[in-house]
């Protein structure tokens, strides 16, 4: 047998166990693998793909931001340049104005009785939707449709259909099958029919999205738990209060947060529910401080304290949420 084909082991090499090579390292003959660094063409197109999300952020967001706070410290009246500085006067005129301390009353009543309501219809409905064993995405996918529909669409739906006061109207309709007369929902402030609009609409364009949030808390909950307390007994009420809710705080938690944000900032249903034109919303029953900042902007065309006003909203929105995650204990260790 020639040398080329001869297999057999030499007497030195016999008993000898073939050398292991360790998993990951380089092998004879072969580079080491390694982790590929970008070169300055994998930057390039980083810089490339990004720049353009970087520029608008900055220039649209934070630089108007940086502006608006510029303006509320000038007297800026018709114009957006940066002139006559007044310092803390603006701020201070607009916490004078009787008008935008009734709009900042008027939204926390609204937020007092708009958020408890929201959270119960939310949270009843996915219980009623969580027991439902067949068909259970079709509800969930009908009642979050509302959540995708425009604010402005839906206010127009209400106010020119629904609500408009006609003897045609929907509202109305219904009414007379029970022998109810026409009302004006919009225009009667004696009672505050209108009350019924704004709450309804809010309603029709939350719940479904606060429902499939309460929904995935619910199906996080451990079947298991529920399983265990059958056996001592439990059912019914004593499910709900002992079980239920308590695993659903977080998530309790996280919706009273957005539901109270959501309210302080409420503008598009009154705004166009009661408007009639620029600076229309003057004369309406009810304004909210964001339709007041706005007839003080575009109306008044006063930007300083248009400015100053959405920085206090938005430290009145701030101080809120912390003093809710403080008393709820949201965002602490171990919850």
């Amino acid at each position: 047998m020639s040398r080329s084909t001869d297999l057999t082991l030499k007497p030195e090499h016999a008993g000898r166990r073939p050398a292991v090579i360790p998993r990951g390292a380089a092998r004879p003959g072969r580079a080491r693998p390694g982790r590929a660094r970008p070169g300055r063409a994998g930057w390039a197109a980083f810089v490339l793909l990004t720049a353009p999300m970087l520029i608008g952020l900055g220039l649209f967001k934070y630089v108007a931001i940086g502006w608006s706070f510029l303006l509320s410290l000038s007297d800026a009246r018709g114009t957006i340049a940066l002139g006559h500085w007044v310092g803390l006067e603006n701020y201070r005129r607009l916490l004078s104005e009787q008008e935008f301390r009734g709009s900042l009353i008027q939204i926390l009543l609204f937020t007092a009785f708009i958020v408890p309501l929201t959270f119960a219809a939310s949270l009843g409905l996915a219980l009623l939707v969580h027991r439902i064993r067949r068909g259970r995405a079709l509800f969930r996918t009908t009642f979050l449709i509302p959540a995708a529909v425009s604010y402005v669409a839906a206010s127009l739906l209400w106010k020119m259909s629904l609500f408009n006061g006609l003897p045609a109207g929907i509202a109305n309709t219904i009414g007379g099958w029970f022998g109810a007369d026409p009302v004006p929902w919009l225009q009667s402030t004696s009672p505050p029919l209108y009350w019924v609009a704004l709450v309804t609409l809010r309603l029709w364009l939350q719940v479904g999205f606060y429902m499939v949030l309460f929904l995935a808390g619910l199906q996080a909950i451990p079947k298991e738990l529920y399983e265990a307390a059958a056996l001592d007994g439990a059912t019914g009420r004593r499910l709900l209060t002992k079980i239920t809710l308590p695993m659903l705080r977080n998530t309790s938690v996280a919706v009273l947060m957005l539901l109270f944000i959501a309210a302080f900032q409420a503008f598009d249903e009154f705004y166009n529910l009661f408007n009639s034109g620029l600076s229309g919303t003057a004369t309406a029953p009810v304004q909210t401080p964001l339709v007041h900042l706005y007839n003080t902007a575009m109306g008044s065309q006063n930007y300083g304290i248009g400015s100053a006003g959405a920085f206090v909203l938005t430290a009145l929105i701030i101080g809120v949420t912390l003093l809710q995650g403080r008393f709820t204990g949201f965002g602490r260790s171990g919850e």
